[in-house]
């Protein structure tokens, strides 16, 4: 039996980093479903008093609940809260209990798998320390084991995850595939099939469109060490 979905107040704050592949899918979620939520800039605040008083784990997304119910971090959790809320909010997260145990599968799967992959091949962005053998190492591992479960298994027979229409799993996976796109070298042994399902889901959300782009001009336009590296 499926709860009712009540209408998500209007109080709501959430705290993004604009360029942030992990802040991408909640503002993409609360634009699409045209969620009333006020969107706040959280770089360089994350460890201020004020927002560690929110969030002790000092992450971003953020999402900052209405009638002091605390808050609500780690994107996946946060982009379902807001579509099990929203009245509309089936449209990126279907009810039906197989095909989002699927989505949840999936997006268990980019916490877990894949996303660990891509800290050292692109958080040179960033300026963060990263091994050029990690990247190498992780981007292999990407090529050979987890790129053939996202179009072998998850894109077998749809055009996003398990659906013909995009989803919050689809949100989780593809933002961040843009990292990859800060080693070039790297970008250009990408399965196109995979170019192309990051470019749809992305293309399918074109209210965030601006947001994408930050990350995809700081990851294409980066010149600095290691940005060359053959894979």
């Amino acid at each position: 039996v499926l709860l009712e979905t009540p209408t998500i107040p209007s109080t709501m704050k959430l705290h993004i980093l604009p360029p942030s592949a992990n802040s991408h899918g909640p503002i993409a979620v609360a634009r699409k479903l045209k969620i009333e939520v006020e969107e706040v800039n959280a770089l360089g605040k994350t460890r201020t008093p004020e927002f560690l008083a929110i969030n002790p784990c000092h992450t971003c997304p953020t999402l900052e609940l209405d009638d002091d119910k605390g808050a609500i971090w780690e994107s996946c959790a946060i982009m379902r809260y807001l579509c099990v809320t929203a009245e509309n909010g089936d449209e990126l997260y279907p009810s039906d209990p197989v095909l989002r145990a699927k989505l949840d599968m999936v997006m268990d799967w980019r916490q877990t798998s894949m996303y660990p992959c891509l800290p050292d091949i692109g958080y040179i962005v960033f300026s963060f320390p990263c091994s050029d053998d990690k990247a190498k190492a992780n981007f292999a591992k990407l090529l050979e084991e987890h790129f053939p479960v996202l179009t072998d298994i998850y894109l077998k027979d749809t055009k996003f995850c398990f659906s013909d229409t995009p989803t919050i799993a689809d949100l989780a996976v593809a933002p961040c595939l843009t990292f990859i796109k800060a080693r070039g070298k790297f970008w250009e042994k990408v399965p196109e099939a995979v170019k192309e399902y990051h470019a749809r889901v992305l293309e399918a959300f074109p209210e965030t469109k601006e947001n994408f782009g930050m990350l995809d001009g700081m990851c294409t336009g980066f010149e600095g060490d290691a940005a060359d590296l053959e894979p």
